[in-house]
């Protein structure tokens, strides 16, 4: 029978219980890696919950944090959960104005910060925020009286029993990433959170031997209920990844079983696996591609003849077991969410023998409204409704007879934004129901597929509507295109802002005889990613197509403010930066 949990207590102490000896955390130091058991987690999150008791942290208080997915991050987690509190995280890349701004709206006693810079930040802007009493240091030396080592040291002499929040409390605020303004806070109770959890425990239940490799922030609401708190109620093991950079060869350290990511991440792999095919002999990309298509058939549930299985099966030996081998050998499952999935990404890694499924939600909804799961899954789409949870498509937003704005319904809908009632007016609605912004449709079988951003899309001169992030990840298939925004509100026309590869521009501009440096206003350039643009746009209708773009160097990225933390463009910020190259455009 699938486990039923009616807060975020009730996860660690059942599962410390069940697997106090089974492995959880590991954590990178030097060349090797440092794992942790169930039960020594748990001591550490006795000790932290008596020394939040000691700061004076209790039911209904906020405790911040500012940190990347580390040991500490959970520890601080369930420490307050213990206390019936409420965690409010942020992200290490965000600017001190974003913190200061999330510190006051949650009005937090407690931030915990990641280290001594993130620290000695928050100390300048603590003047300006009252409610905030004490400032934490995960790195701070033990004789720090305000560092993390104090504190467990603290809280092992004065031991504190965990409280069972009601499941109406609130666990935590998560802050939307603030596309259009100030970040939101997106307040979820222990029910919202636990309502998913059941969810996956109904019909996607993981064994104690799966592992993954974290890198999805916690502070996102799909690596904090997917990955931390749901691998932590199935006794799995979670290593944290140190740095982007590093993700492939701690893959291979690590042997995850299954990994959570963004779309980004996995248009990233299908680039980098057909670039290293492309340099391999004739025969090996024959039999490469080949495999490919044949997997892809097999999987939809084709029959393949007796050579095309044969070629299949050398394929995935010499080619898609190396390949696999990369990632660590032991990878089962691809879990994606957070924006849509390109169908033909999904199926290249599907290929390979790794399982995508592919699911669809928001923060407002803790996060999963829709997945799909073993005997449920179909490429493509973002699955069927979770138990418990009804989606609508509400036509009469955007006039189309099958897409429509996706209305989702059940115990998985927020509480609200914190201090935001206009905006709470505009998606709660009076039957339940949360009105996602986002467009879709049902099949007959009752999958959903997303066609776009509501506040995305917008009109041509000529009448035409144009949702262009699904176009966009089209065009980022291209070995050629790092990134790429699509831009015509109003206009005759699309264009683009192209952002090159730079690694694959760089091979290519060391064949013919082009300076790399000059690739914004090389001609050669132009040329080739204009033949890019049109290939990967083929199966685009007419007035979606870019008529002309502009090459920049600098690629989008949280530092310049152009992504969000979890990696969604910030148009506003890109068409402010270019607004006059793109008007060029025209």
């Amino acid at each position: 029978m699938a486990e039923k949990f009616k807060n975020l207590v009730e996860v660690l102490e059942k599962s410390a219980k069940t697997h106090a000896e089974r492995t959880l955390f590991g954590t990178k130091q030097g060349s090797s890696w440092k794992w942790i058991d169930y039960k020594t987690f748990k001591g550490y999150v006795d000790r932290f919950r008596a020394a939040l008791k000691e700061l004076g942290v209790g039911p209904g208080d906020k405790v911040a944090v500012i940190a990347d997915n580390r040991v500490e991050w959970a520890v601080g987690c369930y420490a307050t959960y213990g206390l019936r509190a409420a965690y409010v995280p942020m992200y290490q890349a965000q600017k001190s104005d974003e913190w200061k701004f999330i510190l006051s709206d949650c009005e937090a006693k407690v931030v915990l910060a990641a280290n001594q810079d993130v620290y000695d930040k928050l100390k300048k802007i603590q003047p300006e925020l009252p409610a905030l009493e004490h400032i934490i240091n995960f790195e701070g030396s033990a004789d720090s009286v305000d560092s993390y080592a104090a504190l467990l040291k603290k809280g092992e002499q004065n031991p504190v029993d965990p409280q069972a929040p009601d499941g109406k409390e609130t666990a935590g605020f998560i802050y939307t990433s603030g596309t259009t303004g100030n970040p939101k806070g997106v307040i979820l109770s222990h029910s919202n959170i636990c309502s998913n959890l059941n969810a996956i425990h109904e019909v996607f239940t993981f064994n104690a031997e799966d592992r993954s490799l974290s890198f999805l922030p916690w502070a996102h609401s799909m690596g904090q209920t997917c990955e931390l708190h749901g691998l932590i109620s199935m006794g799995c093991s979670i290593g944290i990844n140190d740095d982007i950079p590093n993700l492939v060869g701690n893959l291979a350290e690590v042997k995850p079983t299954v990994l959570f990511a963004v779309p980004r991440i996995f248009n990233r792999i299908y680039d980098g696996v057909n670039k290293q095919m492309s340099e391999k002999p004739g025969f090996i990309q024959s039999l490469f591609r080949a495999g490919i298509a044949n997997a892809t058939r097999k999987n939809a549930g084709e029959s393949l003849g007796m050579l095309e299985s044969m070629g299949l099966g050398l394929a995935d030996k010499i080619i898609f077991n190396k390949i696999r081998d990369k990632f660590g050998g032991r990878l089962k499952y691809a879990i994606s969410g957070s924006a849509a999935l390109d169908k033909t990404v999904a199926e290249f890694v599907d290929a390979l023998g790794i399982m995508v499924y592919e699911g669809y939600g928001l923060t407002e909804t803790s996060p999963i409204a829709t997945a799909n799961y073993p005997g449920n899954r179909k490429i493509g789409s973002v699955g069927r409704a979770i138990p418990g949870v009804k989606i609508k498509i509400d036509t009469a937003v955007t006039g189309d007879p099958v897409n429509g704005e996706i209305v989702i319904y059940g115990p998985n809908i927020m509480q609200g934004y914190h201090n935001r009632p206009e905006e709470n007016a505009a998606v709660l609605m009076e039957d339940g129901g949360f009105r996602s912004g986002d467009m879709g449709r049902l099949d007959d079988d009752g999958y959903l597929f997303i066609t776009g951003r509501i506040k995305e899309q917008y009109k041509l001169e000529n009448g035409k509507y144009v949702v262009p992030a699904p176009l966009e990840e089209k065009l980022k298939l291209s070995p050629y295109i790092a990134n790429v925004m699509i831009h015509g509100h109003n206009k005759p026309h699309n264009v683009a802002v192209v952002v090159p590869d730079p690694d694959a521009l760089k091979a290519w501009a060391a064949e013919n005889g082009v300076d790399a440096a000059q690739a914004g206003s090389d001609p050669k350039v132009k040329q080739l990613l204009q033949g890019e643009l049109e290939k990967y746009s083929k199966d685009f209708k007419g007035f979606e197509r870019p008529k002309n773009f502009a090459v920049i160097t600098e690629d989008f990225s949280t530092e310049n403010g152009m992504l969000t933390p979890t990696l969604k463009l910030k148009r506003r910020n890109v068409l402010e930066r270019y607004g006059d190259l793109i008007e060029g455009l025209y």
